[in-house]
């Protein structure tokens, strides 16, 4: 296509002298498409950065940070008495700990190599925050379910802080350390023998790419098969109205309420409450317009009946979370949660995200990282500028039973908790420059595996800092029964 001249620019000329021809403008330059090839070859180049043993092994710095303190900075902005109640579910074990510890090992990530190559990371990615659960075509499928510290990052702090999660988990089920590593070792080479498979893939196969519960049940044992099969049937045949319904809700005159469960599930109360249900009008309306279209046509059949507070997670606990109850005549219910989004852990460390609204934030980042993503999620805003997100409460979700896995189960689960980290980096990363600085050796799985072991390590001195706390009365602690 011929580039259209450029306008002459007006100057003064002589008298009986004739305007010079415009210059045509300069024809853009064509990139260079790279091939996977290039890209390998680029990634391998990284590795004179850092090797990848230098990812290897964890060693607390001289003056390292005060992890009780980072804790308490992650309170600000918390319901004040909901606190005790987060410290009281960390000090359950060192991997409960963990879990509710991002803030801290979002820190100590910081200081650890990283080639520079930034991707929608999930920011708190340890093995409780995978699981199953249905599409919107009512398939059954295996991902990442927890986006709350989502943000643009490097890719090795996914890795390494799910690397960790593993060795604890295997700890707390008292695990043998080979069967720990083993555990790490399974999940990392899943991970790199995976980022291996998508750089030849196309662009739009990697993006329809899923894991199937049923490709998972395939490679278990008769025994195990069956104990999953018996809960996957129960999340399937799972009915709102006939189970959660009747659980969660109180109905009398035909006026439907959830039902308090204090502390973790209740209501505001007087004013508060008036003013609440006010700014949760406003806020309502506010998700409903970031939803697409057709999903609105859908949310209007329904009419917003209650909401409640509710205490969520571990690392959750104290930030806003609520139900609400929405019906469409007496038998048609659907509940949503609306879950506070704050700034990530990530952000301090490798910068701001571009979204005004931190809900928007982790509802992006789920959609990138995720095969699939719920019917109705969503943003808003409430009062005093806070940011929510909003998604389904219950949608045949199946949570691994993580406490009861045998060593050769958590090895299973670890290998496909690295296909499924893979597949969700390669969506919004270069899976062939990763591939190339990855290799086909097993270097990076074993450096990973000695941090994984050395930072749990790290994990559970942390963890002691905060029973201390506890016992010599520094910290508010509430312990559920």
């Amino acid at each position: 296509m011929v580039e259209p001249l450029a306008r002459p620019r007006r100057i003064s000329m002589p008298a009986k002298t004739k305007t010079a021809a415009a210059k045509p403008a300069p024809r853009k330059q064509k990139q260079k498409e790279e091939s996977p090839a290039d890209l390998r070859a680029q990634g391998k180049a990284l590795r004179d950065k850092h090797s990848r043993q230098a990812h290897a092994g964890w060693t607390a710095p001289a003056h390292r940070f005060d992890p009780l303190k980072i804790l308490e900075q992650s309170n600000e902005g918390r319901v004040e008495e909901l606190v005790p109640i987060r410290y009281g579910r960390m000090l359950q074990s060192p991997f409960t700990f963990y879990r509710g510890a991002a803030a801290i090992m979002a820190a100590d990530l910081a200081k650890t190599p990283n080639n520079g190559l930034n991707l929608q990371a999930c920011g708190d990615c340890h093995l409780m925050n995978f699981g199953a659960f249905a599409t919107p075509e009512r398939r059954m499928i295996f991902d990442i379910n927890d986006f709350d510290e989502t943000a643009h990052a490097p890719w090795e702090w996914d890795v390494k802080r799910l690397a960790a999660s593993f060795v604890l988990a295997s700890r707390s089920n008292g695990h043998r350390p080979a069967d720990a590593r083993d555990a790490v070792l399974s999940c990392v080479r899943s991970y790199r023998e995976t980022m291996d498979e998508f750089a030849e893939m196309r662009a739009l196969d990697i993006w329809y790419a899923s894991l199937d519960i049923e490709t998972i049940m395939s490679n278990l044992s008769p025994r195990d098969r069956a104990i999953v099969r018996k809960r996957i049937e129960k999340a399937r045949s799972r009915d709102v109205v006939e189970e959660d319904f009747p659980k969660m809700v109180d109905s009398a005159e035909g006026k439907h309420v959830i039902r308090d469960n204090p502390p973790l599930i209740y209501h505001t109360q007087g004013q508060a409450s008036e003013k609440f249900l006010e700014n949760l009008a406003e806020a309502f309306q506010r998700y409903r317009e970031t939803l697409p279209e057709d999903r609105r046509v859908l949310l209007d059949r329904f009419k917003l009946k209650d909401v409640a507070l509710k205490v969520v997670g571990v690392g959750s606990v104290g930030t806003r979370c609520g139900i609400m109850l929405l019906m469409n005549g007496e038998s048609d219910v659907l509940f949503l949660q609306v879950k506070e989004a704050r700034t990530s852990v990530l952000e301090p460390y490798a910068g701001k995200t571009s979204y005004a609204n931190r809900g928007q934030r982790v509802v992006v980042g789920q959609r990138l990282m995720q095969s699939a993503s719920d019917l109705f999620l969503g943003w808003t805003e409430g009062a005093k500028g806070l940011h929510y997100y909003v998604r389904q409460l219950r949608d045949m979700k199946l949570k691994p039973l993580v406490e009861l896995f045998s060593a050769s189960i958590m090895e299973t689960f670890a290998r496909y908790c690295g296909w499924v980290l893979a597949r969700a980096h390669a969506r919004s990363g270069q899976p062939a420059l990763l591939a190339g600085y990855l290799g086909k050796s097993d270097r990076f799985d074993k450096a990973i595996a000695s941090f994984a072991v050395a930072y749990a390590d790290q994990n559970e001195r942390d963890y002691e800092r905060l029973r201390q706390a506890a016992r010599r009365g520094l910290i508010d602690v509430h312990l559920e029964s």
